[in-house]
């Protein structure tokens, strides 16, 4: 493993994000991603299997229907079809959002609706499939297959495709055979990673068996605009006034002059230092800097004027005016106590899922620092050293799956390094950190340590993470290596890259691999 003088540094709104390196040394291939929606297909790989369409309505009340949509955000798509058949939008669910700028198969469920009620929707292709009796909820789907193709890539793109597949087979660790008597009962790929691998070596660009961090991506955080990790923080550390200003304020220098001006405004009426106001956003600030520059910077001493904010506020901001209102309708005091009552209800003005993000984006860039300082020191991701924890593999998982089951773990202690080394090589464990919460037990060993120092740096402990209702988290541990198996091919110059992801994993992390260009353009 490389230490971190030969470790590739990441562009720097991602490094603000947590994600500090890549593992690939190879030149980018640049290019665009999206030039049409075709060129990024998801398919979703279901864990969900309905009841016939003849199964008692009264029974199974959710109709399930698989969708093919092009060019729709997937809450867009769920508005439109309950306004078609003129049920609450609340009766329409769905496994996992995917992006809006690509075609996307996946399934919906449709309480107490009949198939031949079903609206014909442009872009949208409708397919019912059976009954249910619950509907689908996040995280009811194995993972995702992708279709990517990157346009406008470079000249020498086959070459540096090539070198990166070369890099990310040696980060993903070998196949080796090992015994499987030592234990423990799981399931995995086991040798069919041999014949890719070997294919790989006479042709590089073939499939291959690679691997990446497990990064949290950039939109967990938000492409243009990255701040719900910095207010997920905040909140962990009892500070609801900060959180409020963090997303209702501090601009990003990637927004509109309307939207710019309007946050300055709501930074004027909490009083924010100018030199630290939007710190964590700017885009150029390393992870462990963000951590100390978004702390604390509302000092109490504004103007109050909530009515002026309001009226600076655009419409399209309606989860930030719904905050704001909330300070306005209480008379709130820029300088009340920063853990006041008054901060939390306005902090609770947004949609309970958008509470859950702040806390989980927080807990994801905690866990992409931890990734990084792990790469920077030179530990293996394949396999354990003594300290780590590990989970074993989803024997449910479909074939073309490396799927973790993080309710299965096991700590590692020196004398287990070599038989769990062999399962981590057989894609039957995988080696984690943690997704901090109040539940979370960090490791031992060096691995402990790289925990302990990144939730120092950042201020917080597990225990900060026992909060008012929606953000109240126990935490869990997530696999640090995403491995995958990955076919490149080239039509046109174009290269086109397959391969399939667990549900949570992000192919933006797989893609920036080979493109090296900012997260923009993923």
């Amino acid at each position: 493993m490389t230490s971190d003088h030969d470790l590739r540094e990441a562009h720097p709104t991602e490094r603000a994000v947590g994600m500090e390196y890549h593992v690939s040394d190879a030149d980018g291939i640049g290019g665009r991603l999206r030039e049409s929606p075709e060129d990024f297909r998801v398919r979703e790989l279901e864990a969900f299997e309905p009841e016939s369409l003849g199964a008692d309505r009264g029974s199974y009340p959710e109709l399930v229907v698989r969708v093919t949509l092009r060019d729709w955000d997937t809450n867009d798509f769920a508005r439109r079809i309950s306004d078609a058949l003129g049920i609450s939008r609340e009766r329409v669910s769905w496994a996992g959002t995917k992006d809006k700028r690509a075609v996307t198969t996946q399934l919906f469920t449709l309480r107490e609706v009949d198939p031949d009620d079903l609206p014909a929707i442009r872009g949208a292709e409708i397919e019912a499939l059976g009954r249910a009796g619950r509907r689908l909820s996040f995280g009811d789907l194995a993972g995702n297959a992708f279709e990517i193709r990157v346009a406008d890539a470079v000249g020498e793109a086959p070459g540096r495709v090539a070198d990166a597949v070369r890099d990310l087979r040696a980060f993903a660790g070998g196949g080796d055979d090992g015994d499987s008597d030592d234990g423990c009962d799981t399931d995995g790929h086991g040798d069919d990673n041999d014949d890719r691998d070997a294919s790989a070596a006479e042709d590089p660009a073939a499939e291959a068996t690679v691997g990446v961090p497990n990064y949290f991506g950039q939109q967990r955080f938000g492409s243009r605009r990255p701040v719900t990790h910095v207010v997920g923080l905040a909140i962990a550390r009892n500070d609801p006034r900060e959180a409020v200003r963090l997303y209702a304020g501090n601009p990003a220098e990637t927004e509109p002059d309307d939207t710019r001006a309007a946050r300055d405004r709501v930074d004027e009426a909490f009083g924010v230092d100018a030199a630290v106001a939007g710190a964590g956003i700017a885009g150029g600030a390393a992870a462990a800097d963000v951590a100390d520059a978004e702390r604390s910077a509302a000092d109490g001493t504004g103007d109050g004027d909530w009515g002026a904010c309001l009226d600076a506020i655009p419409g399209k901001l309606r989860f930030e005016r719904s905050m704001v209102h909330r300070l306005a309708d209480r008379g709130v005091a820029p300088d009340a106590p920063p853990d006041d009552d008054d901060w939390w209800h306005a902090l609770e003005a947004v949609p309970s899922n958008l509470q859950r993000l702040f806390v989980n984006a927080a807990q994801s860039f905690l866990f992409n620092r931890i990734a990084s300082e792990r790469l920077r020191r030179g530990l293996p991701f394949d396999r354990p050293v003594a300290g780590d924890v590990v989970c074993f593999a989803n024997g449910d998982a479909p074939d073309e799956l490396y799927a973790p089951d993080t309710d299965r773990l096991q700590r590692v202690d020196a004398d287990r390094v070599s038989v769990v080394s062999r399962h981590c090589e057989r894609g039957r464990a995988f080696v984690t950190a943690p997704l901090v919460g109040t539940e979370t037990e960090l490791g031992d060993g060096e691995p402990g340590e790289i925990e302990r120092e990144v939730l120092a740096d950042a201020g917080i402990e597990p225990g900060d993470f026992a909060l008012p209702g929606e953000f109240d988290s126990a935490g869990t541990r997530r696999a640090l290596l995403l491995r995958t198996d990955l076919d490149v091919t080239f039509a046109d110059g174009d290269p086109r890259f397959a391969f399939a992801l667990p549900s949570g994993s992000y192919a933006t992390v797989v893609l920036r691999e080979f493109t090296k260009s900012g997260p923009l353009d993923l």
